[in-house]
């Protein structure tokens, strides 16, 4: 995708359309001298990119996947995974100081400042869909925006508009609360600062500090810094599914007899519904994670005072705000 965007013809030669380019990077890194400078900190710089991996992959243990696919459920699995992915920060850390480095050591500083910063909007979008949830539970969330949820249009009850629910994409909590479209939207670009994606790539600046916090890494080392990078993107991409766009129910609306959204039936039927459930809330997570590759591609790197300042003179007071028209809606 990034090829076809930036029309680079380099990348699609590795197979039909470059499907597997990203085989051959592996096979590549894989190949490549694992380098440690001689004035770094080696404990360090050899722990620092599974801190990350760790931290980030972690994550997943609480994203259910379909109505009875879930690796591990807690019913605060929110605080679980705000708390584990901020880890990461800790990973960064030690590769910008254990590089001995000081581009990886501003690199590193750079991204604390600006993970850190951003978790603050994030945080407060998260609470607003916590508040109209009433939950912490992310299988919670889905199953409330399964059919028989509350029948609400942009806040409006369908009653009142002579309409009915009948599931899909009317039940989803972006469709069913008018603020939680903005929500969406600082949550969007807040967590699109965190994975360090561009326009918010200062850390990795390479017009600035060669690579920011991994400038001394190579090979392997540095293949898990990007593995830990884009599974950050499909994370969040997937709390943004279920946090708002229903996670894995379908979008499809029940049509007369046919009830796309609702499963019944022997054990053959419940496989079918968490394949289904997994499809539907992969193809939400890879369209939004397929717009960080868009995004990336088309506007500039800000500078590092224009990044701080969208978090801490926008994207804050306008999440304050709608925390509490959030909580207002929700009370009515």
């Amino acid at each position: 995708m990034p090829a076809f965007i930036q029309d680079r013809l380099g990348p699609m030669e590795t197979g039909p359309y470059g499907m597997f380019q990203a085989v051959a990077d592996l096979l590549k890194m894989v190949q490549k001298e694992d380098i440690i400078p001689s004035n770094s900190d080696k404990i360090l710089f050899k722990l620092a990119p599974f801190v990350i991996i760790v931290a980030v992959f972690a994550g997943y243990a609480v994203v259910p996947l379909s109505e009875n696919l879930q690796p591990a459920y807690f019913e605060t699995g929110v605080f679980f995974v705000i708390a584990i992915v901020s880890l990461d920060v800790l990973g960064m850390l030690m590769a910008g100081w254990g590089s001995g480095n000081k581009y990886a050591l501003i690199g590193a500083m750079r991204s604390i400042a600006q993970i850190i910063s951003y978790e603050i909007p994030v945080g407060l979008s998260v609470l607003c869909v916590v508040m109209v949830s009433g939950t912490l539970d992310l299988q919670e969330m889905c199953l409330q925006q399964q059919i028989g949820a509350d029948s609400f249009l942009f806040g409006i009850h369908l009653d009142v508009l002579n309409m009915s629910s009948n599931g899909g994409f009317l039940s989803w909590n972006i469709f069913k609360y008018p603020t939680l479209i903005f929500v969406f939207l600082i949550f969007y670009i807040g967590t699109l600062a965190e994975c360090n994606r561009a326009p918010f790539d200062l850390p990795e600046a390479e017009s600035e500090l060669v690579a920011g916090f991994h400038s001394e890494y190579s090979g392997f080392r540095f293949a898990i810094f990007f593995l830990a990078e884009y599974g950050m993107m499909l994370l969040v991409s997937m709390l943004a599914s279920i946090f708002f766009l229903g996670g894995w129910n379908s979008p499809l609306p029940d049509l007369g007899g046919l009830k796309l959204n609702h499963w019944s039936g022997g054990a053959g039927v419940f496989i079918l519904s968490d394949v289904m459930g997994a499809f539907w809330l992969l193809v939400k997570s890879l369209c939004i994670m397929a717009t960080h590759v868009w995004v990336r591609w088309t506007f500039p790197r800000l500078r590092m005072d224009q990044l701080m300042s969208l978090c801490w003179k926008y994207l804050t007071p306008m999440a304050l705000v709608l925390v509490v028209l959030t909580a207002l809606l929700k009370a009515v």
